[in-house]
């Protein structure tokens, strides 16, 4: 046991780096495996070409557009703070963009190919449209955890062991920085295009989805690969990079001054938990593929096989690295109490999974409800779905409140950054469920357009019913995750702040209590915040849908034999139209936080106890808004569904039409401002770390 926790305090983060390259050879099999399916006939072929194009093309936009800002803030850092910050601002944002460009990439490939599968069975096309979400899942988590790793490593051996921890935090806000853009690039790009193509299409000329005589529908399919595949990539890779960073930091601040065994320990178990979970992640994945007969039961037992096996391996991990009747946080902490913050953090993630699951499938009363609501009409439709949305804050938010008391028990503030750590740690599984989702979508889309049997399309129906809900779960998973790591980023804000006052031999007097006036201004302030944020990023989507739908009853009124199927529509038009729109549109919401913070602080009357109540109001009102909009947009989107299949009158029927106005509300709910506000609440905080020693 002596040599094994030797082993783990030298070669910790060596290890996990291992499991992390681990993960991506796992993932490069994957995508062989993915390349040897057959991508189906010519007109398959064509269609899922157009759709690569398309994505590929605003993707390389998106870089050249963000790259532009994201130079000025490289050398703002550079000039204003330090080189190795600016270095891992750099790493953070390639790595977020690289992340959501192979995941992509790799989804556009898989549709066709799980489309021809689905020809032979459910099972089969299960499986490659799994395997497609899984390899960007193991990328998330495979380059998250090597650039943290190496940056630390590298950093620590160059400029020391203080000097690397606090580095860090620029690599976080690169990763953070990304994520913001293309959360809301992706999801402005991806919902314009949907509700543009819904109005017209399904509503004013009653077609079907993804109809290829509807001209929005290419920009459609595209739209589910960058928003939901490269967009949900780039949240999930800041959220655990940031929540691994944000335990380093925590462990460091507040164990520094441990035993130096200790004081290390802590630092390298976030790193060991990764690792231990692309393990588990891996067995999650083969899971799947060995069973796959029922795909909603296969995909759940996918999570439950990986989170049995992180639970597992925890526990020696944590009793080697810290060995029995050893005081961990000088106030009677012991490795048992870190183990079951690390318990807390898997089970979290199955509460979430589960709740969420409940208020977004078509199994259950809440969905449904919409549904029945539908028949009186789309204001009844609306109404219902709002009040989804309300209704879904009040379990997951209470288990989060819970799991901070219970974690803050245990092993106090980094109890409660392991316990996050460990929820982050099954994203590996987590985001390859989602990713599924559009795969899925684009699927069905193709077996559309290129007239295959009616049989092709109900299998990939079915199965994106389930990707549709594995979205929402993953979503909430996202955003439950990111209210426990912006608390413990603004514990390290608080660390941060006393040991710059320490640094520079100033006495630190600031008390964060509601009776401060400043206090309660900041709270104001950040809880203003994410309602700015999602009003600016819904005016973005209607502006964009807006000139969507006037493109696609342009085209209709001019060459009415689109309708007839005698001329072919301009797809490329309502592609370039969402491209531009979405990068457009996307850069003032992006900026918000980051302008919000700088004001703050910038301004004497207010400093760092007013910013301090800005990131605590951004985190409670940012979770409720962000849960109750992904909730109602899934619930909505599923009641939809749950019409479609014959229910309270089926397609054409006057519920159907209402449920569909829902759907097109829902959609910049669940797939652009909601999800968005996950990483602008972590922007908020890591922002505010940065700037401690440029403005206090």
């Amino acid at each position: 046991m002596q040599f094994l926790a030797v082993s783990l305090l030298k070669n910790g983060v060596s290890l996990a780096m291992i499991c992390a390259a681990a993960g991506l050879v796992f993932a490069f099999l994957l995508i062989q495996r993915i390349l040897r399916a057959n991508p189906g006939n010519e007109r398959m072929r064509e269609i899922s070409g157009a759709v690569q194009e398309g994505a590929k093309a605003y993707l390389n936009r998106q870089v050249v557009t963000i790259s532009a800002i994201a130079v000025v803030i490289f050398l703002l850092l550079f000039f204003k703070k330090d080189a190795s910050t600016a270095l891992g601002f750099l790493i953070g944002a390639f790595c977020s963009l690289a992340a959501g460009y192979i995941g992509m990439r790799i989804a556009v490939l898989a549709n066709s190919r799980v489309t021809q599968a689905a020809m032979t069975s459910c099972t089969a096309a299960l499986r490659v449209a799994f395997n497609g979400g899984a390899v960007t899942g193991l990328l998330v988590v495979g380059l998250a955890l090597l650039s943290v790793g190496s940056f630390y490593a590298i950093a620590g051996h160059m400029l020391g062991h203080d000097v690397a921890v606090r580095s860090l935090v620029g690599l976080a806000l690169g990763a953070s920085l990304i994520s913001v853009f293309a959360r809301l690039g992706g999801g402005i790009y991806t919902k314009a295009a949907d509700v543009g193509a819904d109005l017209v299409g399904k509503i004013e000329s009653n077609l079907d989805e993804d109809d290829p005589r509807n001209p929005a529908t290419i920009a459609d399919n595209v739209g589910d690969n960058v928003g939901d595949c490269a967009g949900m990539a780039a949240d999930v890779f800041e959220t655990y990079a940031v929540s691994l960073i944000g335990a380093i930091l925590i462990g460091a601040l507040t164990l520094g001054g441990a035993a130096p065994e200790i004081a290390r320990a802590a630092v390298i178990y976030p790193f060991v938990l990764g690792g231990i979970s692309v393990l588990g992640a891996i067995v999650g994945i083969l899971f799947v593929n060995v069973t796959g007969q029922k795909p909603a039961a296969s995909l759940m037992g996918g999570v439950v096989a990986s989170a049995i096996v992180s639970a597992i391996l925890f526990w020696p991990a944590t009793h080697t690295l810290f060995p029995a009747g050893v005081v961990i946080t000088g106030v009677g902490h012991s490795a048992n109490d870190l183990y079951i913050a690390s318990l807390i953090g898997l089970l979290m993630t199955a509460v979430v999974v589960v709740i969420t699951n409940y208020y977004t499938s078509m199994k259950h009363r809440p969905v449904q409800k919409i549904a029945r609501a539908s028949e009186t009409g789309h204001a009844t439709n609306i109404i219902a779905g709002l009040a989804i949305g309300q209704h879904a804050t009040a379990l997951p938010v209470g288990f989060i409140g819970i799991a901070i008391l219970l974690s803050n028990h245990f092993a106090g503030l980094y109890g409660i950054a392991i316990a996050v750590m460990s929820m982050l740690s099954m994203a590996g599984i987590i985001i390859s469920l989602d990713a599924f989702g559009p795969i899925t979508d684009n699927a069905g889309g193709i077996a559309v357009m290129s007239h295959l049997p009616k049989e092709v399309r109900g299998v990939t129906d079915e199965l994106d019913a389930v990707g549709n809900t594995m979205k929402a779960v993953t979503k909430g998973y996202a955003i439950a995750s990111a209210g426990l790591a912006a608390l413990v980023l603004f514990g390290s804000y608080v660390e941060e702040l006393k040991a710059h006052y320490a640094a520079g031999h100033r006495t630190y007097n600031f008390v964060f209590t509601l009776t401060d006036p400043k206090v309660v201004i900041g709270l104001f302030i950040g809880g203003l915040l994410p309602f700015i944020f999602t009003a600016f990023s819904m005016d973005a989507v209607g502006k964009a849908a807006g000139a969507v739908v006037r493109e696609v009853r342009r085209q209709l009124t001019a060459k009415p034999g689109i309708l007839r199927g005698e001329d072919k529509p301009d797809y490329g038009t309502c592609v370039d139209i969402v491209t531009k729109a979405a990068l457009r549109e996307m850069i003032i919401p992006a900026l918000l936080p980051v302008l919000c913070v700088v004001v703050v602080a910038v301004i004497p009357q207010l400093g760092p106890v007013v910013l301090g109540g800005v990131l605590v109001g951004t985190i409670v009102t940012g979770l409720f808004v962000a849960i109750a909009m992904t909730s109602s947009g899934g619930a909505w989107d599923n009641a939809k569904k749950f019409i479609e299949e014959g229910n309270f009158g089926g397609k054409g029927s006057a519920a159907h039409a209402a449920a569909v106005t829902g759907d097109t509300v829902g959609d910049p709910y669940k797939d652009t401002a909601g999800p968005a506000i996950n990483p602008m609440i972590k922007v908020v905080n890591i922002v505010a770390i940065l700037i401690i020693p440029i403005f206090f």
